[in-house]
């Protein structure tokens, strides 16, 4: 019962994560950019960075939602979870990072102003959620 609600939360929030605004960038007080996730990885694909995005589409959306399907799944069949889903678990922060590291050298560049935005704090909560929901220590 509780790893079906962490699972829940951590849907709920991944959706929310990946098409709410990461980041919100601001250049000279005139132009603005809240860009999300999905933005992202869109605009790498158009600017040619189609390696990439397809990398950081790969780690960002697809290996969550194999994770949070395959526990899912574990969970209504009360089945052990599959090993490979801790192997995932080992990279789901690095977009929290990635994002924290484009914030921090937006602002001490001096170019722009970068401030965290609602969706980093979802997809956040989802890698936390998630990753505690198919910790050892709760059951299905």
């Amino acid at each position: 019962m509780l790893r079906s609600l962490f699972l829940l939360i951590a849907a709920i929030s991944f959706g929310l994560g990946i098409s709410l605004p990461l980041v919100r960038l601001e250049r000279l007080y005139f132009f603005n950019e809240t860009p999300s996730l999905i933005n992202i990885l869109y605009g790498l694909w158009i600017e040619g960075n189609m390696a990439l995005s397809l990398v950081i589409g790969l780690f960002s959306i697809v290996f969550p939602i194999a994770k949070l399907y395959s526990a899912f799944h574990a969970t209504l069949n009360e089945s052990e979870l599959p090993s490979w889903i801790t192997m995932l678990g080992k990279w789901s922060l690095m977009d929290v990072l990635l994002v924290a590291i484009l914030i921090f050298a937006a602002k001490t560049s001096g170019f722009a102003t970068a401030f965290a935005q609602p969706g980093i704090w979802f997809y956040m909560a989802s890698t936390i959620f998630s990753a505690i929901a198919v910790s050892k220590y709760v059951r299905p």
